[in-house]
């Protein structure tokens, strides 16, 4: 059966391989075992019911929360020839009529429903008399009261799942922490069912953390070079969202409000808006979000900082979900925790214990020094391994930013032990800058010793230094007054024992060039950017006309490799991520013409005869070729490995074989793939010139087992490319 699976995937999707977990959990399900699947937001996690629906005899049933993500996900499958429908209030009763026959005389496969339509007697009485072989539960997370988004009615799902013995149960979703899984498997008495983590790692999103000082300035310099990218930006409050809103609005941004205190028809305008592309940016509180699964959002904007890391988390993953680059920038105040823990101190018992500990996670979290992903992987319960990712502020500061802060340490943290630890840190600023201000006076703090010795500084400098100095554990704010404390390790600082290094201003919001090319490939950075446009143009048309969300019809990644393999003809688009049967006949002849006048009027030689024809090639090449003419595309080894669905140590070995076979590859590409030093590096090189490149133990023996054999295969592979293999 998985090989069938895999035809689907093909013909019918468009994709020429799974995702790391989606064929075992495919095969679990197809084996009619029980499954609950972790995996991140746009990680392919619809494709592991979408495609046992379409083998298996009988119906699958999705229970889904949210209204708008059953008629997206409808529209989608529609597009790609799969029959599916859902069941929900906003149907006439002519429309419900019509879903109801279709589903008696067997013309769907899939059937979404929200758990309220699922427990209604006549949804029961309609199921039961049909075979149903899969029972899905998406965002499974809102079954355990530990989770972030618990939801009562999800709890009678156990209850319901009974209803259909025969039924394989998949419990689905992108946010569950390891005690969440096992309330969810417990809940719905998955006794011996699989369970297929996948890795949290969002490798295309950049994680930034910014200290919020001007907000709406910080937006509107990150918004400056993004004037065609789509965005969320999540506020705290309706009061909040409606300021922001009309300040983009006039300043010229493409922006729509989203929140509970807006009418439903509002809320509907306005969400469809935004993904059909007639806006660009959703201005909204957290009301917004959960049934969007518009692919192509390239950033995600937190003006207040969220309650929990689930909720951060869920946020981010609605960036990028097309692989491609996209930015996470979270702008961090003091006074946007203490109004989270205002909230808290009104809960109680376990509720109140909960929201404790959520809280001071996304706190560890937003002031956390190193790379970010290592703080949001382990709340997951994952290890990350490498010592920086490359994509996130932290690991994308230079160590030659850093500068020496800690004579105005000393005087800042002398300052606060001389006012008594019983201020915060503009008086201690004041106090610095010799202020005349009516308060200082009064206590008496322009007699001390500390009063005027920070003159060459500004109030503002003063500030953010109180900041560096909180997120590096010298001081911290008093919970219930907001005054300044010293800490135990605050007392080396003083003695002269230690040195304050780091960022000042962390109030910067703008992307740097190096995160954008970081790990992007070639297809991303190289695409021809005027057929895009061309390309996108005529999809809005396409998908206007027949009142669809344009990426519906073909999401942003399939147009870039349009316009940057150009293919001519029906067997090269058949190469193109996202394009399958149905959609080549629906769309192909469209985009062609455009490519076709477009290679022509600009006498651009076609990519896709030289490198891609997937459709073509693939029957007829080995494996170690595919990864090899992949590679030389510009992806790195990881990628590689989540493509292929294999470990990076495979796609090294496949590489190798290319290499041996006479082909050419790209040294410092390879070493991408290091987290060796250059140093290590040469080490390493002068070892292999030693004793040869084509054995690693006497290498690894040679290095005094310095080197693991992980880092040895890469830079082998590395030394054999640059020098001849």
């Amino acid at each position: 059966m998985i090989q069938k699976a895999k035809e689907i995937l093909k013909e019918t999707f468009g994709y020429d391989s799974f995702r790391p977990l989606q064929e075992d959990a495919i095969s679990n399900v197809l084996n009619k075992k029980d499954s609950l699947v972790i995996m991140p937001t746009g990680g392919g996690k619809s494709l592991i019911y979408q495609i046992p629906a379409l083998i298996f005899d009988g119906l699958t049933i999705v229970v889904s929360p949210l209204i708008s993500l059953m008629k997206d996900q409808v529209e989608q499958l529609e597009q790609f020839g799969v029959p599916a429908l859902f069941l929900n209030s906003t149907l006439t009763p002519e429309q419900y009529r019509e879903n109801v026959n279709r589903l008696r005389s067997g013309r769907a496969k899939l059937l979404y429903l929200a758990p309220e339509t699922l427990m209604m007697d006549s949804t029961q009485n309609l199921l039961s008399t049909l075979t149903v072989d899969c029972f899905t539960i998406d965002e499974a997370h809102c079954i355990s009261e530990w989770g972030h988004d618990f939801r009562p009615e999800y709890r009678m799902l156990a209850k319901v799942r009974k209803n259909f013995p025969e039924a394989v149960c998949l419990a689905l979703t992108a946010t569950a922490t390891p005690r969440v899984r096992d309330d969810i498997q417990q809940i719905l008495e998955m006794k011996d069912s699989a369970r297929f983590v996948a890795s949290f790692d969002r490798k295309n999103l950049l994680l930034k953390v910014a200290d919020k000082e001007k907000p709406l300035e910080q937006i509107l310099d990150f918004l400056y070079t993004r004037k065609s990218q789509s965005g969320i930006i999540y506020c705290f409050s309706r009061r909040q969202v409606d300021e922001l809103y009309a300040d983009l609005k006039h300043y010229g941004h493409s922006a729509r409000p989203y929140h509970a205190g807006l009418s439903e028809q509002d809320r509907t305008r306005n969400q469809d808006a935004f993904i059909r592309d007639d806006i660009r940016i959703i201005v909204a509180t957290v009301a917004f979000g959960m049934g969007i699964n518009k692919p192509d959002v390239r950033f995600v904007i937190h003006h207040d900082m969220p309650q929990n890391i689930e909720s951060y988390y869920q946020q981010i993953g609605r960036a990028g979900r097309d692989g491609l680059k996209s930015d996470c920038l979270l702008l961090y105040s003091y006074s946007d925790k203490q109004k989270i823990q205002y909230f808290i101190n009104q809960k109680e018992g376990s509720e109140k214990e909960v929201a404790e500990k959520h809280l001071k996670a996304i706190i560890h979290y937003l002031e956390y020094n190193e790379c970010r992903r290592k703080p949001l992987m382990e709340y997951f319960g994952e290890t990350y391994e490498k010592t920086e990712c490359g994509l996130c502020d932290n690991c994308l500061r230079q160590t030659g930013d850093l500068q020496d802060y800690t004579v105005q340490a000393q005087m800042f943290l002398s300052c606060i032990a001389r006012t008594e630890e019983m201020f915060g840190a503009h008086h201690i600023a004041d106090v610095l800058r010799g202020s005349s201000a009516k308060k200082i006076l009064e206590k008496g703090h322009d007699k001390l010793s500390t009063y005027g010795i920070g003159k060459d500084w500004t109030k503002n400098q003063w500030i953010q230094l109180s900041r560096l100095l909180i997120r590096k554990g010298y001081v911290k704010k008093d919970p219930q007054y907001g005054s300044l404390l010293l800490t135990d390790e605050s007392a080396a600082i003083l003695k002269g024992d230690d040195v304050v290094l780091g960022i000042l201003d962390r109030t910067q919001t703008a992307a740097t060039d190096e995160a954008r090319t970081r790990t992007s490939s070639d297809v991303e950075n190289k695409y021809n950017e005027i057929l895009f446009e061309k390309l996108r143009v005529k999809r809005k048309e396409m998908a206007d006309k027949q009142g669809l969300p344009p990426y519906v019809i073909f999401p942003d990644t399939t147009l870039m490799e349009m316009a940057y393999y150009f293919p001519e003809n029906e067997t090269g688009l058949m190469g193109i991520y996202g394009v399958g049967n149905t959609k080549l006949k629906k769309y192909g002849d469209s985009f062609l013409k455009i490519i076709k006048e477009f290679v022509h009027e600009n006498e651009v030689q076609s990519r896709s005869t030289v490198v891609k024809q997937k459709a073509k090639k693939t029957a007829s090449k080995q494996k170690y070729e595919l990864i090899g003419e992949e590679f030389e595309t510009g992806k790195s080894i990881d990628h590689l490995a989540e493509q292929f669905g294999v470990k990076p140590v495979t796609i090294l070995s496949n590489l190798k074989k290319y290499l041996d076979e006479g082909n050419a590859l790209d040294s410092a590409a390879i070493l991408a793939a290091s987290e060796l030093s250059a140093r290590k590096v040469d080490e390493v090189y002068a070892s292999m010139k030693k004793v040869g490149p084509e054995l690693l133990k006497p290498i690894y023996e040679d290095l005094n087992k310095t080197v693991d054999y992980n880092e040895l295969r890469v830079l082998q592979l590395a030394y054999l490319a640059e020098n001849g293999a």
